[in-house]
Formats: C-alpha cells, sequence, structure tokens
C-alpha cells in the first residue's frame, strides 16, 4: 500500500497523493495502490471477471482507490476533476465488456470491495446494503437474520450490488416481487461536487434515474436501502432436461407460450446448449433444454400447477426437491447438495473465463420452424448458449415508466445469449466473437423491434458507444428522461464511460 514516502519519488504520483489527502476527511494513503505498488496488480485483477480484460495490452488504471469511508470517494472524485483525469467506478466487476475497470483515456479506478457492510431491520423488512458488498453476502446476511425473507437479485452469488441494482438487476422471484430496482426505497450518493446525498437531498428524479439507469453516469452511489420480500419457509426446485431427440422442440414452443401466464410463484427458466451426441464412430451435435425452476411454495401444489398448465415437460415429484430460500439460491448456482452457505460468502469461488454475451427480448413466441431453424443455427456454431428468462407476474403489472428499465408489460421473455472460452489469443477471441455476432443477426427476425431491445446489465458495447442508439435499445422511452436528469446533475459530463447517458447542450432544470 502506498504512503508518502513512497510515492515522493514519482512527482506524478506525489501530487495525486497529496491531493486525496488533502480532500479527505480521513486517512486516504493506505488505501490508494499506484502501479508501484506490490499490491497494484492482485487489487486490479482481484475482480476482473472477463479475462478479455486481463490481457498485457489492457489499459490499466494510474492509480487505484480502494474506498473504505466516504471521504474516499469524495476525494477521488475531486482530485479526478481537478486533474482532468477519468474515473471508472467497479462493484463487482461483472460489467461484461469492462467498462467499470477499463478505459481508453488516463483513468482511475475506485473500487468500492472494502465497503461492504450489510445491515439488517427484521422489524422493518429492510436493509442497508453497501454497493461493494456482493449479492452472496447480501444473502447470506438476510438468511442469518429470517427464514422467511428474501431480496429478488440474480442468481451468480459474486455480483456487486451496486452495478446490479444500478443496471435494474433481476432474478428468479422476478415475477412475483419484481426487479431489485423496484424494492429500492432510499440510496446514498455522492455526486460530481462530491456531495454526499441521500433520497430527499438527491431529489426524485436522480432517485428515479439510478434505478436501473445505470448509477456509473449520475455519481458513486454508497449505500442502498432495499425492502426485503416475503419467502416461505420452504421452496421447490427442479432441473429437467430435455434433448432435441427426447421432444425439446415441442417442449420449448410449449412454454413459450405458458411460461408469461404461469402462476407468478412459478419461475421457469431454459437454458439451450449445444451438445455433442456419439453416432457410431461420427460424433453430432444436437441441442439440450434445462428447464430450471424456483415455486415458491411445496411440491404438491407445483405438482398441481404443472399438471394442469404444462404436462409437456413430463414433471414428476421425484424431479422436485423441497428446500429452504436460502438452500434454493445454491441450487441455482450450482453447487453440490449439502454445501454450506458460507460459501455465499466467496467472492472468487470459480475460476474466470474469456466472456462475451448479449441480450434480446422476445414478444411473439417463435414458431416451431424457427425454433428447429435456431437449433440448426445453434449446432452449426457449436459455441452459443441461449438462456430464456420469463417474463410476465408482477412484471407485468409495473409500468415502464417506474423505473428507467422499460422491459415490462409485453414481453414474454428475455434471452441471454453467451459464448465462453478458455484459449488466449486473438484468433480465440475473434473465432468466438464471431460465433456471438453470427447467432445474433440471425435471430433478428424472432426479437423486439423498433427498438431491438436490450438488457443495460448485459453490457454490449456492440451496440454503439457515445450516441443515441445504445440509449433507446436499453431505455426505450425512458432515455430522454435519463438525459435531462443527466444534464442537471453532471452537465460537465464528469461520470462519463462508453455507454454512459449523455448531456444536452445548455442547462436543464428539474
Amino acid at each position: 500500500m502506498a504512503s508518502p514516502s513512497s510515492s515522493a519519488a514519482d512527482p506524478a504520483q506525489h501530487k495525486y497523493l497529496q491531493c486525496l489527502t488533502n480532500h479527505s476527511s480521513t486517512p486516504i494513503s493506505q488505501a490508494i495502490y499506484f502501479p508501484t505498488d506490490p499490491l497494484y496488480t492482485s487489487t486490479l485483477e482481484s475482480n476482473i471477471r472477463n479475462l478479455v480484460y486481463a490481457s498485457d495490452s489492457t489499459p490499466r488504471p494510474l492509480f487505484i482507490v480502494a474506498a473504505t469511508h466516504v471521504s474516499h470517494i469524495q476525494s477521488t472524485i475531486l482530485c479526478c476533476k481537478a486533474h482532468g483525469l477519468q474515473l471508472r467506478i467497479r462493484s463487482g466487476g461483472h460489467d461484461f465488456d469492462g467498462l467499470s475497470y477499463v478505459s481508453p483515456s488516463p483513468f482511475v479506478l475506485l473500487d468500492l470491495f472494502n465497503l461492504r457492510s450489510v445491515t439488517i431491520d427484521v422489524e422493518s423488512e429492510t436493509a442497508w446494503v453497501n454497493s461493494g458488498a456482493t449479492l452472496g453476502e447480501l444473502y447470506h446476511e438476510i438468511a442469518g437474520n429470517s427464514k422467511i425473507l428474501g431480496f429478488p437479485g440474480g442468481v451468480c452469488p459474486t455480483v456487486g450490488v451496486g452495478g446490479f441494482l444500478s443496471g435494474g438487476g433481476y432474478g428468479n422471484l422476478m415475477r412475483k416481487h419484481g426487479l431489485s430496482v423496484d424494492n429500492v426505497v432510499d440510496a446514498i450518493i455522492v455526486d460530481s461536487d462530491g456531495r454526499v446525498l441521500d433520497r430527499e437531498a438527491m431529489g426524485e428524479d436522480l432517485f428515479w434515474a439510478i434505478n436501473g439507469g445505470g448509477g456509473a453516469s449520475f455519481g458513486v452511489i454508497v449505500s442502498w436501502k432495499i425492502r426485503l420480500v416475503p419467502v416461505p419457509e420452504t421452496v421447490t426446485v427442479f432441473r429437467v432436461e430435455r434433448t432435441l431427440e427426447q421432444g425439446a422442440s415441442d417442449v420449448v414452443h410449449k412454454w413459450q407460450l405458458i411460461a408469461d401466464k404461469l402462476h407468478e410463484d412459478l419461475f421457469i427458466r431454459v437454458v439451450l446448449i449445444p451438445v455433442p451426441i456419439t453416432s457410431g464412430d461420427e460424433e453430432k451435435f444436437t441441442i439440450k433444454a434445462k428447464f430450471n425452476a424456483l415455486f415458491l411454495g411445496k411440491t404438491e401444489r407445483l405438482m398441481g400447477l404443472m399438471d394442469h398448465e404444462f404436462p409437456e415437460l413430463g414433471l414428476s415429484p421425484a424431479d422436485c426437491l423441497e428446500m429452504s430460500w436460502i438452500e434454493s439460491v445454491l441450487f441455482w448456482s450450482n453447487y453440490p447438495p449439502e454445501t454450506s452457505t458460507e460459501v455465499l460468502r466467496d467472492r472468487h469461488p470459480k475460476p474466470e473465463k474469456f466472456v462475451k454475451k448479449k441480450s434480446d427480448y422476445v414478444q411473439e413466441p417463435i414458431s416451431k420452424e424457427g425454433l428447429e431453424a435456431m437449433w440448426d443455427k445453434m449446432i452449426q456454431l457449436r459455441k452459443p448458449i441461449l438462456t430464456f428468462n420469463p417474463y410476465g407476474g408482477r412484471m407485468g403489472q409495473i409500468s415502464e415508466k417506474d423505473t428507467p428499465f422499460p422491459h415490462r408489460a409485453g414481453n414474454l421473455y428475455k434471452i441471454q445469449y453467451s459464448v465462453t472460452w478458455k484459449e488466449e489469443g486473438t484468433e480465440a477471441r475473434q473465432e468466438n466473437l464471431g460465433r456471438m455476432t453470427s447467432m445474433y443477426e440471425f435471430m433478428t427476425p424472432f426479437v423486439s423491434k423498433s427498438p431491438r431491445c436490450s438488457y443495460l446489465n448485459y453490457r454490449d458495447v456492440d451496440l454503439g458507444v457515445n450516441g443515441k442508439v445504445y440509449g433507446d435499445k436499453y431505455f426505450d422511452g425512458n432515455f430522454e428522461r435519463l438525459v435531462k436528469v443527466k444534464t442537471a446533475v453532471d452537465p460537465n459530463y464528469f461520470f462519463w464511460n462508453e455507454q454512459s447517458v449523455p448531456v444536452l447542450p445548455g442547462k436543464v432544470e428539474l
């Protein structure tokens, strides 16, 4: 960790350190990592979740501030402004295209991983959670205080709360309780002038904007007050697989017709994977459809719903597992049975990979012929995995204007496209990105149009940078309001990245 004496040999480092020290009300030198510090590289790489941005050619920050106090955030903002430096803000590092920790311009990384406290108030059914906490840490703390409260967050426990919430994060409770941001009641933000503001002080327009509009466009969100939601003591999960040879086409087609109309207690995700099968000496490929479900109740009631609404899946009681909500979090994260919930506090349980993701929204069922053409394309490309996440329920009852996240009623399901690889080098990267592009282009006739919508938290710089196109795709009719809020609260465009909300010329009053 840096100290005034160790940085004095480099005039630039000394200048930055002096500025940070002068503007912080608490000691800050131990939170700063310059490239000369032995812990600089490990601190930088500890929350890089996509190995595409871990190469030697990836631009690195001039220094890292691993804030442990809100005054460290304030001083970092003020010193970056004073010295004309870009600021990148990282909570968990799951920005798929690396915008939270990479910039083409000289930049500083403000890393929030040390700001990770979670405070549960069971009586009021609320919690304060810092942006640097992970979803797993949040879930672990909730379960440690109550067996009948949960939170509608995502299924990946290592995702940072800050980016997840500010991007409109979703999970398998969304059909019952909406998005994460539908359950945010307050927040603490540091704005471009270094002011610390709660909901009352920031005003309803800025509060609206950070709940799904991408917090890094508007300030540094230090913490969130969230409303916890009721969950039964016993929930039921299942994971059922069908290949094309086992009738997956018909089952997936039926799923499209009913998934958004099922009882809101039931969430069934479909994961579609090209897999090899052996036929004699020849290796062929098929599609495996995995139906992963969470039901807020017991097996007996679930079976009644499935037998009536979705008999094509052929679910049996033997496929079902009853457990607590926190145990279902482990199930959905693919942990083996009997895994301790302590694993949810592990921020790095699995090795990282090279990743590219995209997203789409489907508003009309894809025909059986369309699905069969899709299978052929996936088998041809081998790599893309497609995940279908159902909408309906509570998601269809909340206005598209209530938060910046506009993808509500009228959407049957969302598609996540995912390509991962382990091979290093440009050739492997281009090959896998090419597969993704090919699959995405193929899906054009089947997905939303004018605009072809996308999900902000599946960051995709292919949609464009520094302009309106990606704004319409992520936010649809809410983009103009976001631009007005941005112009009012950050008119000098200090909080910028390649896909941040832009500003209008002139002054805007909210």
